[in-house]
């Protein structure tokens, strides 16, 4: 096999975001639910004659040095040539990306996971899934939920995840057109961090016996964020007439569930013309475990 194409990479929504906590190293202590939904990124792959690494295309404000997914095709290829005393080719990475940054969707993470099971395959390295999880921690819990493949309850700093049963709906997601720096939310005096932990069935249980789509708990950085860039209180507000609309992530982008395709159609041609608006499925899988 030399080539990888058309390998997708899928965006995430926080069904919920709870901060119970922070460590003493600073890192908080989150719960939150990760669905994954048919938003994707798209990646393709092709073998070197060299131990290269190169990325083909050029992503604005992703310097090739900082870019997740050269870093991850790194982390493999020096964990490979532990393994076999052996340096496997280098790689030709084209990302075509439609993910926002600074939305909360997982762009670049995701974008990383997939390089992680992708390479994984070209290069016959042979890695089980648990152990392209602790390779990818590193790069921020995100990577190794993408890893992880399927809809999960994390806990920890993200990482510790169990898999769980969410709505099989659609989601309408708005982009603001703002960028929220995670960091940002995450220092803010505004964060409370002191949301008493749930169980997993508390939120199993809240789906399987409410009657409509509103969310389980809340994403407690909305607030920050809203305070900080109105642009998502006002996206906020606009898909809060339609249902439960609520903030994924660290921001910016902002999202509601409706049970049907025609729903989500006619959301969207509404949507204000200063915004991007999209809609996407959710998925028990990631897309890729079929491809490889």
């Amino acid at each position: 096999m030399k080539s990888l194409l058309n390998c997708p990479a899928p965006a995430k929504l926080n069904l919920f975001l709870h901060v119970n906590g922070r460590r003493a190293d600073g890192y908080h202590l989150l719960q939150s639910v990760f669905q994954i939904v048919d938003r994707c990124d798209t990646l393709h792959f092709s073998l070197r004659d060299d131990a290269e690494l190169h990325r083909c295309n050029d992503i604005p404000g992703v310097p090739v040095e900082e870019d997740l997914v050269i870093r991850a095709a790194r982390i493999l290829q020096a964990e490979v040539l532990r393994r076999t005393g052996a340096l496997p080719a280098g790689v030709n990475i084209t990302v075509d990306k439609i993910l926002p940054m600074g939305g909360g969707l997982g762009g670049g993470s995701s974008d990383a996971a997939t390089t992680f099971m992708a390479l994984n395959k070209l290069w016959a390295a042979g890695l089980q899934r648990e152990e392209l999880m602790a390779l990818a921690l590193p790069l921020g819990a995100d990577v190794p939920f993408f890893i992880f493949g399927q809809t999960g309850f994390a806990e920890g700093v993200g990482e510790e995840l169990q898999p769980v049963d969410a709505p099989d709906c659609w989601y309408v997601v708005i982009e603001p057109g703002v960028a929220c720096p995670t960091a940002q939310i995450f220092t803010s005096e505004h964060l409370t961090r002191d949301t008493p932990p749930v169980k997993m069935s508390d939120f199993s249980s809240y789906h399987a016996n409410r009657q409509d789509l509103r969310q389980f708990g809340r994403n407690d950085l909305q607030q920050v964020a809203c305070r900080l860039f109105p642009q998502v209180a006002e996206a906020v507000e606009w898909l809060g007439a339609v249902g439960d609309a609520r903030m994924t992530g660290s921001g910016a982008c902002v999202f509601v569930a409706v049970q049907r395709e025609e729903q989500a159609d006619a959301v969207l041609a509404k949507v204000p013309a200063a915004w991007t608006g999209w809609k996407a499925k959710a998925l028990k899988q990631h897309p890729i475990i079929a491809k490889l």
